[in-house]
């Protein structure tokens, strides 16, 4: 078959939903459980997705080069990279809206230039974020072309296109929204519409550009709990752009980097989550970075420490954070390096006093937080208790006492402190 000129416009991008052609010479017809079925004699043992020295851009000029990129049936791949780094012109090679510059994409083992574009909208699906044009259509309306390719040169829908759409609406919530207008629904609506007009295409390979955007954060992860399910029950290949690196972190199988004109790493998401390979990725301080929390840490206050935190097993976690936003610089201890709360005080402390993990405060690190305690104005303790490993901090609390800094248990009774404080120096 001689290769099919690439157009935007046509076969694989439709606001009528054939929008990402699928292909392998396969037809779908209905089985007697109602699943739909393709002929598996042209699939064997072929990734479902395969970039091979993809290269891709915008007229002549390359914006990524040198893709290798494999997705595997019932995988969910992401890519994730700073804004411009061209994620979404890769999805738009992928699903056949842009020519590739360089290197081939495959679905199945076969050419996606060289499937029809019937082949290509019942093997792979693509949602990006541009919205459809619609007129006096309702959410149904929209999320029933999803079965296009598969509704004849009449389209009308059968009693299965009917079951299909219902189950992809009613997994995506929008079931109850069916007879909605669809130019009046909320953005959070029309992208759950919108992705269950992917699903109920039935694809075998699913391309998503920003899928979580306008969602809230329960949408988010319901959203990403379906697909991850539909990947690992129907065998679905997930390839999908994200921002949320947090998500992508929770809901990806593997992970690749884009930037800087190529794929600068791809990994499992424990290979990739690192505060080696994320703060370069995204230019971000070293430290600010934190892949026990999966998230990005404001920058600490500066300053010589003002209060002293006496914390543990999580109790000062929120302490830190209002003393973060309140800019005032501070100095926790003594902490276990890998406890919740050492964890965030390593980014958000400017002094932290830390014991080795699983032994009991010694007297090296005890000497160490009491001459830090000694230059605050104020100490913090919201613990109720002392166990048998930080039992000695207790005696920081007496030194505090001893040398007249006040000590208190919450922020509010920490603001009145720090507030009399600055009354007293100013007469």
């Amino acid at each position: 078959m001689s290769e099919r000129p690439y157009d935007t416009q046509s076969d694989v991008r439709t606001a009528a939903g054939a929008q990402a052609g699928l292909g392998m010479r396969a037809t779908a017809a209905a089985c007697p459980d109602g699943q739909a079925t393709h002929d598996q004699g042209d699939i064997g043992a072929a990734h479902a997705l395969e970039l091979r020295g993809l290269a891709v851009g915008h007229g002549a000029r390359a914006l990524v080069s040198d893709i290798d990129l494999v997705v595997d049936p019932g995988e969910v791949v992401a890519l994730i990279g700073p804004n411009g780094s061209g994620k979404t012109t890769i999805l738009h090679t992928v699903a056949g809206q842009l020519r590739p510059l360089a290197g081939s994409v495959e679905l199945f083992g076969h050419e996606l230039a060289s499937l029809t574009g019937t082949e290509r909208a019942r093997t792979m699906a693509a949602l990006f974020t541009d919205r459809p044009r619609t007129d006096l259509l309702t959410c149904q309306d929209i999320v029933e072309a999803g079965r296009h390719p598969y509704t004849g040169s009449l389209g009308i829908l059968s009693d299965e296109d009917h079951r299909r759409v219902r189950e992809a609406m009613e997994a995506t919530d929008t079931w109850a929204l069916r007879d909605r207008d669809f130019a009046h629904m909320s953005d959070g609506q029309r992208q759950r519409a919108l992705i269950a007009r992917a699903l109920c295409q039935e694809p075998r390979v699913l391309l998503l550009d920003e899928p979580t955007s306008y969602l809230d954060i329960r949408s988010q992860v319901d959203m990403l709990q379906l697909l991850r399910a539909w990947a690992r029950e129907r065998g679905m290949a997930v390839l999908a752009s994200l921002h949320e690196i947090d998500l992508a972190q929770k809901a990806a199988d593997r992970i690749a980097c884009v930037r800087d004109g190529h794929i600068m790493f791809q990994g499992t998401p424990d290979e990739v989550f690192t505060s080696d390979v994320i703060p370069v990725l995204y230019d971000l301080d070293s430290t600010s970075y934190d892949p026990f929390f999966g998230g990005v840490e404001l920058a600490r206050p500066e300053g010589e420490p003002q209060v002293f935190v006496i914390a543990g097993g999580g109790a000062g976690a929120t302490i830190f954070r209002a003393l973060q936003r309140q800019g005032i610089p501070f100095a926790a201890g003594v902490l276990h390096r890998h406890d919740i709360d050492g964890l965030l005080a390593s980014h958000l402390a400017v002094k932290s006093v830390f014991e080795d993990d699983f032994e009991p405060v010694g007297e090296d690190a005890l000497r160490r937080a009491a001459d830090a305690l000694r230059s605050c104005r104020a100490v913090i303790c919201p613990l109720e208790s002392f166990g048998a490993l930080n039992a000695r901090n207790a005696e920081l609390l007496d030194a505090a006492r001893d040398a007249g800094i006040p000590v208190v248990r919450d922020i509010e009774q920490l603001g009145r402190v720090l507030k009399l404080g600055r009354t007293a120096s100013n007469d």
